[in-house]
């Protein structure tokens, strides 16, 4: 059934207050992401976008905002500087959302489908099967780059792990020298003033 020209126009006014954002964490949940985009915006609804062939993958998520000004400042705000949910070293992508995204978008007035199905012999089964088995290279394609990409962020997050330890046991060693007073012994030694602060 056909949505009424007043529905459909408000489902698109929904639409340009909605927000795509991209490259989430497995681990976000919708009050993650609204506690994180709540400094910048207010989030009305948060719709997550089942990825049902590796759900391991980074997730995707559909977020509604008030006005259609807070969804493009938004947008303009994570082109502009990296934006991390979780601490991840995985950067969110935003943009505007668009009516097919909507899984529970109205039929538009005055729109009719019509399909059939295709014989061998028919002319355009040729095109139907080609366009069929590029659909399946582009989906290998993107498995592909998205697990690389993965491996990539698992790096950056070991990378970033070892430099914490490393810090971590600078400040230890440091907080050692003070707290047995081995700094103040040396500075006695040398006959240098050892500052408190």
């Amino acid at each position: 059934m056909a949505a009424s020209a007043e529905e459909y126009a408000a489902f698109e006014e929904r639409v340009r207050r909605t927000v795509y954002m991209d490259n989430l964490s497995p681990e976000v949940t919708e009050n993650v992401l609204k506690a994180a985009l709540d400094q910048f915006v207010n989030v009305v609804n948060v719709q997550f976008i089942p990825n049902y062939i590796n759900p391991s993958l980074p997730r995707a998520a559909l977020v509604e905002m008030e006005t259609p000004n807070q969804a493009s400042a938004i947008i303009a705000e994570m082109a502009d500087s990296p934006f991390m949910v979780l601490g991840m070293p995985r950067p969110v992508r935003a943009c505007a959302a668009e009516v097919e995204m909507f899984d529970s978008r109205p039929k538009k007035p005055g729109r009719k489908i019509t399909y059939k199905w295709l014989d061998p012999e028919d002319p355009d089964f040729e095109v139907a099967r080609k366009v069929k088995d590029l659909t399946g290279k582009h989906a290998a394609e993107t498995e592909f780059l998205l697990n690389h990409q993965l491996k990539e962020e698992e790096n950056l997050a070991n990378q970033q792990l070892e430099t914490l330890k490393a810090h971590h046991k600078k400040y230890e060693l440091i907080d050692g020298v003070l707290s047995d007073n081995t700094a103040k012994k040396l500075a006695d030694r040398y006959r240098t003033r050892l500052s408190d602060a």
